[in-house]
């Protein structure tokens, strides 16, 4: 299939940035489909006992794919001025060398995170219950980050063109593909947390292959033998945008870390319910995602054609979704979240009892909250479009600072449920430092 490459310098901004979200949001749910399907085929097969080890791996697992996600998405900020400037030529040397350092990245990580895993788990203190098992699925998973990264690049590098569409075509792909394989890995062949990580891992690779073809079929990407010699100043200024983006997520994931460190200490059925509540959190932000990515490349394309009044536009415009779009979400999760939770848990009566309960009152509480989330996706993606990666970064550390002391904290004043704020806090810290720096940002711009 080849890729549908859109430029979105012209139109209605809410138009463009709805076609564009909509097939992101759609592809996104069948990405949250691998965890989701996953958590419910461990938790239903395996026990709690396996669904707390997938939690407490959770972390770890999102600072390196939000290490990868960070990279390629400061790598398509570039692609995006280039395509919106109408400079094939540069964007085809932006996208060869992104290609070679996303390969060097994908090495280093591969490396750091099978060595690191386990002083990581253990540092957590993770329960001697769970902690082989969590381990055991985190190695598969790691194994797997040239895949990993090799998706995120290709579905970025179509991102950058305006094409949402393949990324949602290789999703459904690789969410068919991942279904099919946990059922099999998992209760056919009885390969226990290992099959799923595989499954999962497969999948990955299937909806790279599948944004790969659609990539070799785009005519304004022709690369050339000299397209894909690297380019030292070229490299650092790819790197100066996704480095801070990726320390972004880093930072956030550590923050996340020291928070399941303190769940650790509640026991396995808290950690349990925390993880079926956490497991899904990508389906509350699934469309905040999707009007970020929407925004990257909106805001990227018009500032490579230098007009700012079209930036304004589509920030009002998105906002308003976003607000919406959030409204819909949080009230469907309050009517209907206890029962999708409970598709996560078995066990004893009892056991099953307390960790839903804890998993429902966590899900309420995001919920209510949900459009703090939603400005926080809508404006740092704004930011980065216009190639700031600091402020974002900024805001990323106060995301740290709110949730690490937040976790810290309020446990000792409320207990269990004083750590249930904390994600809510992480949103808001985060949310002061990116609404003020849009705003002197386009202040800045419509001064020259």
């Amino acid at each position: 299939m080849a890729a549908r490459i859109q430029n979105m310098t012209e139109g209605k901004p809410l138009k463009l940035i709805l076609a564009f979200s909509l097939p992101l949001m759609i592809g996104n749910v069948f990405q949250q489909l691998y965890t989701v399907v996953d958590t419910m085929v461990v938790g239903q097969a395996l026990g709690v006992g396996a669904l707390a080890a997938l939690g407490a791996a959770d972390w770890l697992n999102w600072m390196i794919l939000g290490t990868i996600q960070g990279f390629t998405q400061g790598f398509s900020i570039k692609m995006s001025h280039e395509f919106g400037a109408g400079d094939y030529k540069r964007l085809r040397k932006t996208v060869a060398n992104s290609l070679l350092l996303a390969l060097v990245t994908s090495i280093v990580l591969l490396l750091f995170s099978q060595f690191f895993a386990r002083p990581i788990l253990e540092l957590l203190q993770t329960p001697d219950l769970i902690i082989e098992d969590s381990l055991s699925y985190l190695r598969i998973m790691f194994a797997g980050i040239p895949v990993v990264m090799a998706y995120n690049i290709l579905a970025s590098i179509l991102r950058a063109l305006g094409d949402g569409k393949t990324p949602l075509y290789a999703m459904v792909v690789a969410a068919v593909i991942n279904v099919i394989l946990d059922l099999v890995f998992v209760l056919g062949f009885h390969w226990g947390i290992m099959g799923a990580a595989g499954a999962t891992v497969i999948a990955q690779f299937c909806s790279g292959l599948f944004c790969l073809f659609a990539i070799l079929r785009v005519e304004v990407l022709a690369f050339s033998k000299e397209d894909f010699r690297m380019d030292s100043s070229l490299c650092m200024y790819l790197m100066k945008l996704g480095l801070p983006m990726a320390f972004q997520n880093a930072i956030i994931a550590v923050g996340g870390m020291i928070v399941q460190f303190v769940v650790n200490g509640f026991g396995v059925l808290f950690i349990a319910g925390f993880t079926a509540t956490n497991k899904l959190y990508g389906i509350l932000e699934v469309a905040a995602t999707s009007y970020g990515y929407a925004m990257v490349t909106y805001v990227g394309q018009n500032l490579g054609a230098k007009k700012i009044d079209r930036i304004s536009k589509g920030m009002r415009s998105a906002l308003i979704v976003a607000m919406v779009t959030s409204a819909v979400i949080a009230a469907a999760m309050l009517l209907f979240g206890k029962a999708i939770l409970g598709c996560f848990i078995s066990g004893a009566p009892e056991d099953v009892t307390a960790t839903l309960g804890i998993a429902y009152h966590y899900l309420a509480i995001m919920s209510v909250f949900l459009p703090i989330l939603y400005v926080l996706h809508v404006t740092r993606s704004a930011l980065q479009g216009m190639g700031d990666t600091i402020l974002p970064m900024a805001s990323g550390i106060a995301e740290f600072i709110m949730r690490t002391g937040s976790a810290i904290l309020l446990p000792l004043l409320l207990g269990e449920e004083g750590i249930f704020y904390a994600e809510i806090l992480a949103w808001a810290g985060a949310d002061v430092i990116l609404v003020t720096s849009y705003y002197f940002r386009m202040k800045k711009l419509r001064a020259l």
